[in-house]
């Protein structure tokens, strides 16, 4: 039998309770009640479950409690939450549910239990009520589910289950990929969870997951459509969870962070690798602990604790002439996984405190100018900000001084779960002891623990392959923030590594965006390079995101944060260039707009020529191989031949630097219909365009007084959504 949204009852006492205590709004509300409708009439299994399709820190959790509130109100007894392999995580959980439920718990009707801890003699009435049963995605936590269902109160097993399946990202996919060294653990969890199923009475099962990538990863019945599109197991049904409107994500970190004056142009600082090396351990050479204040090769982990500082002393100022209670804030530093590396950190964040304790009680010149600069970096954002109050610098200086001298800020090492479980308030969240934390560690951080009113994140984890689920929560840096708190928070990180997240953000938003329009019933491309140079089809879960480049209509790649080579190396090149562009345009196959329709191979040349000619800066990529396998590929995509729209601008005079002091990445100003990027566009239709620009590269614009040519590709309109993969795993 069928039933209607309209069926899905919202008045009973479990979730009347939610929505009185969280307010909910209507796109959430209709969220919750989409999600129980489905559960209702779709059968579901761990193989085809419900979905529900979070981003990043956004709420995902607050949905699926509402669900588990109209679940207990439409006839499920028991519901077991499945999460991650921490205790803090399950005390968390625990915590957050016993708060949610309060009034039904208060009322007997309503028990809530750690499955490690369920007591050995409920009685009758105790069974009775509702069960809310939290179980680590752990083996023995599995075995004692199983116990408590079939053996000790095998009268459960009858009744209606409902499973969600928290953080469901691909960790928890059971894929066959040789190189996780937890495959084993994860198939025996996976195989575990089904011989349980079979054994209950049509159990529900919903994913909770903020990671689309994951559906791409399941082999079984996975098919390749017309030799190239990989199509996922598809869920039983994907209900999208709405973005509420303080919600912080890869948009504000990525996407605006390049448009000048926006709030988040400010947040990224970077970080270069030789700093990192300085932070992995102990090295007196490198490293004069009485020298701190003003050491060269420390410059950012310095400036990432005074603005820390600053940012947290003018939020709290803010706050204070608004009439309101100041914040607590806090600034995660988690760079290495091993032990010794957080305690050499730790030291070397003690010593700046001692430092700037001291510093501030002699109103020393170092400290001053220290802070004043910390000042003028913030002030900036800050007065992005509309509607802000603004504090002079006397003002932040005072404050920054009083918290200071009496002693504000504090730094814990988190490294281990005992470290996390004692660092845990009542909540299950991460205690704030001070008005300023600092947090020390490595991945025991990412693992779903809540850490409140972050505005600094100091991020070095440098793996050789990056995973897309944890990477971005690593750094913690999505979720819930006040716009007042992002004008003060900084994210310190390297380059490469912040490039790989941009990748990885892109990635996640077309895959989600295919979700969104439905995109996804009709498969994404995933497709490599092959050794012969060839593209062929890739399967998903050989993926390396650090390696992939995501395709859609339209889309520019172009190379950025580059230097010329010297005039006396690459004139003879540019020369060659210019003459084999005027052969291209006389040549051409076919003109129109001022754009020149050239065969693949004369484009993929002219590219390996400009590649020559520049030298990429630290942590910034110019792959040839790369540029020359989406050309190919794009060129494939229509059945009219290998063909590439050239246009080109001559006696361009770009500066190498935006006037925020970030590299140029916007060569191709659109100028109206008769802009380069917009005739590219528009003659984009079924073969891409390759933009080619001579700069004239004088010294005053930061160049080196050498023309060279900056090229963009612009992806045709009609090609598919595809993710271009130049690495993969074998």
């Amino acid at each position: 039998m069928n039933r209607s949204l309209t069926s899905v009852q919202v008045d009973g006492p479990f979730f009347q309770n939610l929505k009185r205590k969280n307010q909910y709004n209507e796109d959430l509300q209709s969220c919750m009640t989409r999600t129980m409708a489905k559960l209702l009439e779709t059968s579901t299994s761990e193989h085809h479950p419900g979905m529900l399709l979070g981003k990043i820190q956004s709420g995902k959790t607050r949905t699926f409690i509402g669900v588990m509130g109209l679940a207990y109100d439409h006839g499920y007894d028991v519901v077991v939450v499945l999460t991650k392999g921490t205790n803090a995580l399950v005390k968390q959980t625990y915590a957050r549910l016993h708060q949610e439920f309060e009034e039904r718990i208060e009322a007997d009707d309503m028990r809530v239990y750690d499955i490690m801890s369920i007591p050995q003699n409920l009685r009758k009435y105790e069974l009775s009520q509702k069960l809310a049963l939290i179980v680590k995605k752990e083996t023995h936590n599995l075995d004692r589910l199983k116990e408590a269902l079939l053996e000790t109160y095998p009268g459960l097993s009858g009744r209606k289950i409902l499973f969600i399946d928290d953080e469901a990202d691909f960790a928890s996919v059971a894929y066959e990929n040789k190189r996780e060294q937890n495959l084993k653990t994860m198939r025996v969890i996976a195989s575990k969870i089904n011989e349980l199923r079979s054994t209950l009475n049509r159990p529900s099962f919903l994913q909770v997951t903020a990671t689309p990538y994951s559906l791409y990863l399941q082999p079984e019945d996975m098919t390749i459509h017309e030799g190239k599109v990989f199509e996922p197991i598809r869920p039983a049904f994907t209900e999208l969870v709405p973005i509420h409107d303080r919600y912080v994500g890869g948009d504000v970190y990525f996407d605006r962070a390049d448009v000048e004056g926006d709030v988040a142009s400010y947040l990224y600082h970077e970080v270069k690798e030789n700093e990192l090396e300085v932070m992995k351990k102990m090295d007196g050479r490198r490293v004069k602990m009485d020298r701190l204040l003003t050491q060269k090769n420390i410059p950012n982990i310095r400036e990432a604790i005074l603005n820390f500082i600053v940012g947290s002393s003018i939020r709290r100022w803010q706050q204070k002439q608004e009439g309101s209670r100041p914040e607590k804030y806090s600034f995660i530093i988690h760079t290495e996984r091993g032990k010794h590396a957080h305690a050499w950190q730790g030291e070397l964040i003690r010593s700046f405190e001692d430092l700037l304790i001291e510093g501030a009680r002699e109103e020393s010149p170092v400290f001053k100018e220290l802070i004043h600069a910390s000042y003028q970096d913030l002030i900036r954002s800050v007065k992005a900000l509309k509607g802000n109050t603004i504090p002079t610098y006397n003002d932040v200086y005072e404050e920054v001084r009083m918290s200071l001298d009496e002693e504000y800020i504090v730094s814990s090492i988190v490294n281990s779960e005992k470290d996390v479980t004692e660092l845990l308030d009542v909540t299950g969240q991460l205690q704030l002891r001070a008005p300023m934390n600092i947090f020390i560690g490595g991945q025991i951080l990412d693992r779903g623990v809540t850490i409140n009113n972050l505005i600094g994140f100091f991020y070095g984890r440098n793996p050789k392959s990056f995973q897309q689920d944890t990477v971005l929560q690593h750094s913690r840096m999505y979720g819930a923030r006040p716009m007042e708190d992002l004008a003060v928070t900084r994210f310190y990180t390297t380059q490469k590594i912040y490039a790989v997240m941009k990748r990885i953000h892109e990635f996640d938003r077309e895959l989600r965006q295919a979700f969104e329009r439905g995109g996804h019933k009709r498969g994404v491309v995933f497709v490599q390079r092959d050794m012969d140079s060839s593209i062929q089809p890739c399967s998903p879960n050989k993926l390396l995101l650090s390696n992939l480049t995501m395709i859609k209509p339209h889309k520019r790649m172009l190379p950025i944060g580059f230097q010329t080579g010297y005039k006396t190396h690459i004139q003879k090149t540019i020369r060659e260039i210019d003459r084999r562009v005027e052969q291209l345009k006389k040549n051409a196959r076919y003109t129109e707009h001022g754009a020149y329709l050239v065969r693949l191979e004369d484009a993929k040349e002219l590219i390996g020529l400009i590649h020559s000619t520049l030298e990429m800066e630290e942590g910034r990529d110019f792959h040839l191989e790369e540029y020359h396998g989406v050309l190919d590929y794009l060129s494939s995509e229509n059945g009219s031949g290998a063909y590439v729209w050239l246009l080109t601008r001559e006696k361009r005079q770009i500066r190498r630097f935006k006037e925020n002091g970030k590299f140029e990445n916007s060569p191709d100003t659109p100028g109206g219909e008769k802009g380069e990027l917009s005739v590219a566009r528009k003659v984009a239709e079924n073969h891409p365009a390759l933009i080619m620009l001579r700069q004239e590269g004088k010294k005053e614009n930061g160049w080196r007084g050498a023309p060279f040519w900056w090229p963009i590709l612009v992806a045709q309109r009609h090609t598919s959504p595809t993710v271009y993969a130049n690495k993969t795993v074998k």
